[in-house]
Formats: structure tokens, C-alpha cells, sequence
């Protein structure tokens, strides 16, 4: 069973190297000239796909093949203040530089738009929002070259008073969106509305790959055991390239359970780890503590005094 890590978007150990620069909606306002604020937006973008590169750099010397880029690297991309930017077309030779790299060293890339993006929304505009927003994470990886394999992972969504009509109406609106954005999205369980159980049954209906998120099933799961459901969510991945991935956070604290804690807990992995080596498939790890790329290396140092772990590289490890 060979595991591999990865972590979230930025690096807590890299100096100055944010990839989710930008500039707040009524600053860019104040540049009457609309060329202007475009030179505007794309020096941001620029510093922020070379901000991208520098991670990329990084991951490569550390042998970090799993990784999640930043929402944020276009900013503003979404707002009507950007005058129709074509962001597409002045950053696609930016982009394509940056996927090439992360294809010649067989990154896994993936988004996770953030949780506005809601395709379960009863109200239009929101839904149209969503769309647009779905639109931008799958225009910056198909500008990058990387194919359907790059996933966007979101969430079912609201309850909206009634959950079974609200899962309803997420299939309905899945249904209806572009085949584009049906390939790139995977579903993830939430920490207070959708258990993995629920996530999981949607998933088989509309035949779409699950991240399985382990601290948000510990916050909220109907009392059931992760167990029952690991076998069913790598399933979920059986015709995709890339293996099974799940998320994995510890709580910060007592109070405070449902919020990542700066590092993993290696214990409440290690509980984890000992029911997958029941099914003893291959899968992915993104880590989401607050230490990012720190936190990846601190659980590597803790899993090395571990027994019959194997190190395959600095995070990647064979049990």
C-alpha cells in the first residue's frame, strides 16, 4: 500500500512566496482608466503564477507530487469589476509553463472552490454564480494543459430546511451543467451538514469520484464508523488515473473541533491509517493543517519512528 502527501495551496517555510496576491474591489475602483486596472490585475496574476512556480520548485526538491493551487490566483477574476478582463488569453503562455512543469514531474493538481460555490442553491443568481466560479478553477487548469484527471473538489452544499429536496436539487443541477465541469468536479463530506454516508450514496448516483474527508466525518458522522465506508469511496475512484484521495486535518482543540489545528495529530492518523490497511489500496493524502508544507514534514519525522512504514521519498511511504 503506498501512500503519497500533499498539502494546501501556499508554504509556510517559503519567504514571500503568496500565490493569492490581490487587490481589494474598491482600491481597483479608484483606477478610472479600465487598461490601467487591467495592468493592474495582471502583475498580480503574473507574481502569483511565479509565486506558483517557486511552490512547484519546492515540491519537486521534497519529492511533494500531491498538491492544491490556490483559488485565488487570478484575482478578482469573477467580479464584474474587471471590465471583461480576458485573463485567459494574457496568461495562457504563464499558465502553460506552469502546467508543463507539473506534468513533466507528474504532480497531481486539484482546486477547491471555496464554499460560495454552491450548485445546491435554491436561489438562481447564486447558482449562476457558482457556475461562473466552477468556470474559473476548470479555465486556469485547462489553460495549464492538465486534463480531466485535475479535479475541483467542493461540497454538496446547504440543507436549506430540507435536506432530502436539497440533495435532490444538487443532482438536478449537476444534471444540467457543462460536461466540462461534470469531469473535473469530486464531492467531499462537510464537517456539520453532509456525512460521508450522504456524500457517498450521491456519489454513486451520479458516478463521480469522493474525497473522503477524515476530520469532517470525526466532527460529523451519524455515529458511524469510517470503516463502513472506505471500500465504497475508493470505489468511487476505480475509473479514474490517479488513486483514492482524502483530506485529513486534526482538530484544534476541544472547543474549537471543527477548526485545523496547526499540525497532524499523528495518533488520530494512525487510527485512521490502521482501517485502511484492511482494504490495503493505494490513496492519496492532502493535508490541511495550518503549517501546510511544515506540517507534511513534522508527520513525515513522526511516521519514520513508526514501525513497518516504509519511506519510498521524503512524502511518499509504503506500509
Amino acid at each position: 500500500m503506498i501512500i503519497r502527501f500533499g498539502y494546501v495551496a501556499m508554504s509556510a517555510i517559503l519567504k514571500d512566496c503568496s500565490p493569492s496576491k490581490t487587490i481589494t474591489v474598491a482600491n481597483l475602483s479608484k483606477i478610472n482608466n479600465k487598461q490601467l486596472r487591467h495592468e493592474k490585475l495582471l502583475a498580480l496574476a503574473k507574481q502569483n503564477i511565479k509565486n506558483t512556480q517557486r511552490l512547484f520548485y519546492h515540491n519537486k526538491a521534497h519529492g511533494i507530487q500531491l498538491f492544491r493551487i490556490t483559488s485565488k490566483l487570478i484575482p478578482l477574476a469573477t467580479h464584474n469589476v474587471v471590465d471583461q478582463w480576458d485573463w485567459v488569453n494574457d496568461l495562457r503562455s504563464d499558465l502553460k509553463l506552469l502546467g508543463d512543469f507539473a506534468k513533466k514531474n507528474k504532480f497531481r493538481i486539484s482546486a477547491h472552490p471555496d464554499h460560495f460555490t454552491l450548485l445546491n442553491s435554491p436561489k438562481k443568481e447564486i447558482l449562476e454564480s457558482s457556475i461562473r466560479d466552477l468556470e474559473y478553477h476548470h479555465l486556469i487548469l485547462e489553460s495549464m494543459g492538465l486534463d480531466y484527471s485535475s479535479k475541483l473538489v467542493i461540497h454538496v452544499g446547504g440543507s436549506y430546511k430540507n435536506k432530502l429536496e436539497s440533495i435532490k436539487r444538487f443532482i438536478a443541477n449537476h444534471h444540467n451543467i457543462p460536461k466540462h465541469l461534470k469531469q473535473r468536479i469530486v464531492l467531499e463530506n462537510d464537517d456539520k451538514t453532509y456525512t460521508s454516508n450522504e456524500v457517498l450514496n450521491i456519489c454513486k448516483e451520479l458516478q463521480i469520484p469522493m474525497v473522503l474527508d477524515i476530520h469532517h466525518h470525526w466532527c460529523n458522522n451519524d455515529g458511524d464508523d469510517v470503516a463502513n465506508y472506505l471500500i465504497d469511496v475508493f470505489n468511487t475512484w476505480k475509473n479514474e488515473p490517479y488513486p483514492p484521495k482524502i483530506h485529513i486535518s486534526s482538530p484544534k482543540n476541544e472547543k474549537s473541533f471543527r477548526s485545523h489545528a496547526d499540525n497532524i495529530d499523528l495518533h488520530f492518523f494512525l487510527n485512521f491509517l490502521n482501517k485502511a490497511k484492511e482494504i490495503n489500496r493505494d490513496f492519496d493524502v492532502m493535508i490541511e493543517a495550518k503549517n501546510k508544507d511544515l506540517a507534511l514534514f513534522n508527520l513525515m519525522n513522526e511516521l519514520r519512528e513508526v514501525d513497518n512504514i516504509k519511506f519510498l521519498g521524503e512524502s511518499i511511504i509504503e506500509i
